[in-house]
C-alpha cells in the first residue's frame, strides 16, 4: 500500500486442502464458513476487494447436489460480504490436466451456482487458462457471461507459461473483450515463466 500496490484477493485458508475440500460437500460448511466469516472483515480493513474460495473435488457427490450445497453455503455467508463489500469468489479449475476430480471445472457450474445465490457479492473467478482446458469458448463465453466474472487469471496454454505467440490463447483480443464488458476489476498473471518472470510479466 505504501507503494500504491492493491492486493487483488485475499485467501480464506493455508489449508493443504484448500481446493479438493471444498462447499460442495455440506460437510465441510462448517469449516469453511468460519473461515470465510473472519477473512471478510480483515480483507475490508485491508481494503482487499476479492476473498476466494472453492467448490472442492466431486468424490460421489453428484452436480446437482453439488451446485445446490454450494449456494446454501454461500447464502449463509453472503449477507456478511455484502456488509463489508467484499467479493467472495469461486474459482473454476480444470479437471482434465491440473486438478483431477475438481468438481466445479466449467463456467456453467460455477454460474448455476452463482446464480441460485443472486448477490453481488457473490461472483466468479473466471481462469482463462483453465478454462481453456476445460471448455475453450473463451471470449464468447466472456461476452456472453462476463457479468458473473468479478475477477480474472491468466497464463498461456500449453503449459500454462508466458503470455507468448508459443500458445494458443491470443490474450489481445481476450483482454478487449473483458474490456468491452465494462470490468474495472483484476487481471492476475498466474504463470510459470520459462525464463525471467520480471521480462514475463512486463510483456503481459
Amino acid at each position: 500500500q505504501r507503494h500504491g500496490l492493491v492486493v487483488s484477493t485475499a485467501n480464506s485458508t493455508q489449508r493443504r486442502d484448500f481446493i479438493s475440500r471444498g462447499l460442495n460437500d455440506r460437510t465441510n460448511h462448517e469449516l469453511i464458513l468460519g473461515e470465510l466469516s473472519a477473512v471478510i472483515p480483515a480483507a475490508a480493513q485491508a481494503k482487499i476487494p476479492n476473498v476466494i474460495a472453492m467448490f472442492g473435488n466431486k468424490g460421489t457427490i453428484s452436480a446437482d447436489d453439488g451446485i445446490a450445497a454450494c449456494a446454501e453455503a454461500l447464502a449463509k455467508i453472503a449477507p456478511l460480504a455484502e456488509q463489508h463489500g467484499v467479493t467472495v469468489i469461486l474459482e473454476m479449475l480444470n479437471s482434465r490436466v491440473d486438478h483431477k476430480g475438481f468438481q466445479g471445472d466449467t463456467s456453467a457450474y460455477g454460474i448455476a451456482v452463482a446464480e441460485k445465490v443472486n448477490s453481488s457479492r457473490v461472483r466468479l473467478l473466471y481462469d482463462i487458462y483453465h478454462m481453456q482446458i476445460s471448455e475453450g469458448d473463451i471470449i464468447r463465453s466472456i461476452r456472453t457471461n462476463g457479468k458473473w466474472f468479478a475477477h480474472y487469471h491468466t497464463a498461456g496454454n500449453p503449459g500454462r507459461n508466458e503470455l507468448s505467440a508459443d500458445q494458443e490463447l491470443f490474450y489481445p483480443a481476450i483482454a478487449k473483450a473483458i474490456a468491452d464488458t465494462g470490468f474495472t476489476g483484476w487481471l492476475a498473471h498466474e504463470f510459470m515463466p520459462k525464463g525471467d518472470a520480471e521480462k514475463g510479466l512486463s510483456h503481459a
